[in-house]
């Protein structure tokens, strides 16, 4: 059974840093490229930062480069996104990704609240 479980969600203040993690299971974890996603109320979902099967290759959305870093753990089977100085605007939920390598697996996370306010 294929999971996707994100933690490390919840309320910060602006400038505030948070790291979210997902653990996956039920998959050959390092057979796949990681993604986070988010969505906030009332906007299409957006490809936040992606990493690929072996961690040498990262790409960020412009809005978030330069203050998050996706990072994995094949050994953990363990995706991590850190971010730094928060915006009010990052408030999102955020949703952890797995693609296959030949895009025929697509797994999806149930997300987790990222709320930055004041």
């Amino acid at each position: 059974q294929v999971q996707l479980v994100e933690s490390g969600g919840g309320l910060v203040q602006p400038g505030g840093s948070l790291r979210l993690s997902c653990a996956a299971s039920g998959f050959t974890f390092s057979r796949y490229r990681m993604n986070w996603y988010r969505q906030a109320p009332g906007k299409e979902r957006e490809l936040v930062a992606s990493i690929n099967s072996n961690g040498a290759t990262t790409t960020y959305a412009d809005s978030v480069k330069g203050r998050f870093t996706i990072s994995r753990d094949n050994a953990k089977n363990t995706v991590y996104l850190q971010m730094n100085s928060l915006k009010p605007e990052d408030t999102a939920v955020y949703y952890c990704n797995a693609l296959s390598v030949a895009l025929t697996n697509d797994y999806w996370g149930q997300g987790t609240q990222v709320t930055v306010s004041s």
